[in-house]
């Protein structure tokens, strides 16, 4: 059965740490396709306005061009009326009907689970992955137990070759995979700030685009 990969967030923008996440999951759970969802607008963070959707898929095209099990999907961006991931992962499940999917999410995204709608039937609707980072304390406690029954502690191993990867059963993978803590709101305010060293944590055709269309400023 084919493995999938999606990604979802707002990438804005898109930084090394996304692009090493793509690398190493790939490799650590054998996958056919990585993708990456940009979201049009993430409803459960509906005070903070994004950048321009044209802009955030760009920048993703330029980082993940020269890798041809990458792509980038514009699912979310054409239809903004539908913005929650319950109905992403099941436009998803309807599409790939014999394909193992995969949604990944990064440790702050797991432990605000419980503001996203529907939220228990996301974690049971496909395999997710949770990325964890450096020096931000993940916990199990807010989720149900049904939900916690699900969880497969990854960190500190190698290809994930658990036997629950065989099972048709949906489970949680926690991994420490990608060991780097960077930050999108904080990459923004230091290009607003004129301050040096950002573009040592983007790729290189990301830091042009975002100087040449001054982005962030």
């Amino acid at each position: 059965m084919k493995r999938i990969v999606f990604y979802g967030g707002s990438f804005d923008p898109v930084h090394n740490g996304h692009v090493l996440i793509a690398q190493r999951l790939t490799a650590l759970f054998e996958l056919d396709e990585f993708v990456f969802i940009p979201a049009f607008h993430a409803p459960h963070k509906p005070d903070r306005k994004p950048t321009s959707a044209y802009h955030r898929y760009a920048m993703l095209a330029l980082a993940t061009k020269d890798d041809s099990a990458v792509t980038v999907s514009q699912m979310e961006l054409d239809v903004p009326e539908r913005p929650y991931t319950v109905e992403t992962l099941t436009r998803l499940k309807e599409s790939l009907t014999d394909t193992r999917i995969f949604f990944i999410m990064g440790a702050d995204s797991w432990m605000d689970i419980l503001t996203w709608r529907e939220w228990e039937k996301v974690l049971t609707m496909v395999d997710h992955i949770v990325v964890t980072r450096p020096g931000y304390e993940i916990g199990f406690d807010h989720v149900t137990d049904k939900i916690r029954e699900r969880i497969v502690d990854l960190r500190g191993k190698g290809p994930a070759h658990d036997s629950r990867l065989t099972t048709d059963d949906s489970h949680i993978y926690i991994t420490d995979a990608v060991e780097l803590d960077i930050s999108a709101s904080n990459l923004r305010k230091s290009i607003k700030a004129g301050q040096a060293g950002w573009k040592n944590y983007v790729p290189a055709e990301v830091a042009k685009y975002i100087e040449k269309y001054q982005i962030y400023k």
